[in-house]
C-alpha cells in the first residue's frame, strides 16, 4: 500500500459538514490499507479575517505579530478533522507547523521552507495514525512562527511529501484537475489527464490559479509525484503532473491558454540609446520591490529609444510615480502607459519541436481585429498583450485554433 499526502484547500474545509466529507473521504482511503498525512488550509474566508482583525489594529500590522495571528486559522482545521476523524473511528494525531517542526527561514509571510523532522510523523504512521498537518506554516531557527505566502499550504504538501517520500502527493481544490484553459471563458476547456512540470510552472506563472508555482517548482525540484482533485467530486482521476519523458503524455503542441488582467503597461519614450538605461529605468522600480514582466525595447534610431513593459496592475500609480521622479534623469521625452491591458499565453512543451506556433497565434489573433501591443517567449510559451476588452474573445479564438477543444487521441 502507499504513502500519500493530501492536502485540502480552503474551500474544502470551508465548514464543519465540509470537514466532515473530508473525514469520510480519509477514512475510505484508509480502509485501502494506505499511510496517509493530510495538509489542511484554513476555512474559507478566514485568513483575510485574521488580516482584517490585525489592519483594525495596526494598519501596517508587525510581520512577526500577523504570522502568529494568521497561523492560526490552520490550527483551528486540523483541530476539527482530527476530531472529525475520531468521531467516525479513525485514529488521528493533528501538528502544528512548529510541532511537526517544519524549519523555514525568518521571512515573515513568505518564508521558505529548509528542512521538515519526519521522525515524529513516521512513528505516528507506523502507529496506525493519520497524520494532520497545518498548511502554510512552520518555524524559523529563532523558533518564532513564520507563514509561507498565500497558497503556502500546496507548497507545505509537496514539501511534506518530499522528505517522507510519499508515492503521490494530492492537492483536492474546488476543480477537478488542470484544465486547456479557464472553463468559466471557454466551456469547451478539457481536463488535461497530464501535464508537465514545465508546462504547470508557466500555466501558474502566467495567471492559471489552480496551484501555487512555488509548490509545482518544489515538486519538479524534488521529483514528487503531484496530482490535482476536486473534493467535491467521489470519483475521477484528476490531472497528474508528470516529467517531459513519461511515455502517457499527451501529444499536444500546445497544453494549454493561460490568461492575467493583472496588466499594465508603461512605455517610457525617447530615451538616450546608449548602455545602462534600462538600468537606469529599472533600477529605481525594483528598488521599490515592483515586480516588471513583459520587456521590450526598440532598436535605437537618432540616437534614441523606446522601453516598454508591463507590471502588476495593483503598482500601476506607484511605478508611474517613480518613473516622473526620474524622467530627467534619465533624459526620456515623454511616458505614456495603460491600465486596462491584459496577457494571453500559449504554453506547450511540444513548441520545442514545433515551428510556426507564434505565427498561428498571431495570425489567429489579426483576424479577430485583435492587436498585440507586446510579445514575450520562452522555449515553451509564447504571451502577448492585448487591449483587456479582447482579452475573452483571444483566449476562445486561439483554444480553438490549437485544437485544444478536440479530445486528445490515446
Amino acid at each position: 500500500m502507499a504513502l500519500i499526502v493530501q492536502k485540502y484547500g480552503g474551500t474544502s474545509v470551508g465548514t464543519t459538514e465540509r470537514i466532515k466529507n473530508v473525514a469520510r473521504r480519509i477514512a475510505k482511503w484508509k480502509a485501502q490499507g494506505h499511510d496517509l498525512v493530510i495538509v489542511v488550509s484554513a476555512m474559507s474566508g478566514e485568513t483575510n479575517r485574521l488580516i482584517g482583525l490585525a489592519k483594525d489594529i495596526q494598519a501596517y500590522p508587525d510581520a512577526r505579530e500577523l504570522d502568529v495571528l494568521v497561523s492560526t486559522g490552520e490550527q483551528v482545521t486540523i483541530g476539527l478533522l482530527a476530531m472529525a476523524l475520531k468521531e467516525i473511528g479513525v485514529p488521528a494525531k493533528s501538528y502544528c507547523g512548529w510541532q511537526v517542526p517544519v524549519v523555514t527561514d525568518s521571512s515573515y509571510s513568505k518564508a521558505r521552507i529548509q528542512s521538515i523532522d519526519d521522525a515524529a510523523m513516521r512513528a505516528d504512521l507506523e502507529a496506525g495514525q493519520v497524520v494532520i498537518v497545518a498548511g502554510f506554516q512552520g518555524i524559523d531557527e529563532g523558533r518564532n512562527i513564520t507563514t509561507l505566502g498565500r497558497g503556502g499550504s500546496d507548497t507545505s504538501a509537496v514539501a511534506l511529501a518530499a522528505a517522507l517520500k510519499a508515492d503521490e502527493c494530492q492537492i483536492y481544490t474546488d476543480v477537478d484537475g488542470v484544465y486547456t484553459t479557464d472553463p468559466r471563458v471557454v466551456p469547451e476547456a478539457r481536463r488535461l489527464k497530464t501535464i508537465t512540470f514545465e508546462e504547470m510552472i508557466e500555466m501558474a506563472s502566467l495567471g492559471s490559479k489552480v496551484l501555487q508555482i512555488r509548490s509545482v517548482e518544489f515538486a519538479g525540484k524534488y521529483k514528487v509525484r503531484l496530482r490535482v482533485l476536486s473534493s467535491f467530486e467521489e470519483e475521477g482521476e484528476g490531472t497528474l503532473i508528470t516529467f517531459e519523458e513519461d511515455q502517457n503524455m499527451e501529444k499536444a503542441v500546445v497544453a494549454g491558454i493561460a490568461f492575467d488582467r493583472n496588466e499594465a503597461r508603461i512605455n517610457v519614450k525617447g530615451v538616450p540609446d546608449k548602455p545602462g538605461i534600462a538600468y537606469q529605468i529599472l533600477g529605481p522600480i525594483a528598488d521599490a520591490n515592483i515586480e516588471v514582466d513583459m520587456i521590450i525595447q526598440n532598436v535605437g534610431e537618432h540616437g534614441t529609444t523606446d522601453f516598454s513593459f508591463t507590471v502588476p496592475r495593483g503598482e500601476f500609480q506607484r511605478t508611474l510615480g517613480i518613473l516622473r521622479d526620474v524622467q530627467t534623469h534619465i533624459g526620456a521625452t515623454k511616458i505614456d502607459a495603460d491600465d486596462k491591458v491584459a496577457k494571453i499565453s500559449i504554453v506547450g512543451v511540444g513548441m520545442r519541436s514545433h515551428c510556426g506556433i507564434a505565427s498561428t497565434m498571431f495570425r489567429t489573433l489579426a483576424e479577430e481585429g485583435i492587436n498585440i501591443q507586446l510579445i514575450s517567449t520562452s522555449e515553451i510559451k509564447v504571451s502577448v498583450l492585448v487591449d483587456e476588452k479582447y482579452l475573452e474573445l483571444g483566449v476562445r479564438v486561439l483554444h480553438k485554433a490549437f485544437g485544444l477543444d478536440q479530445v486528445a487521441e490515446a
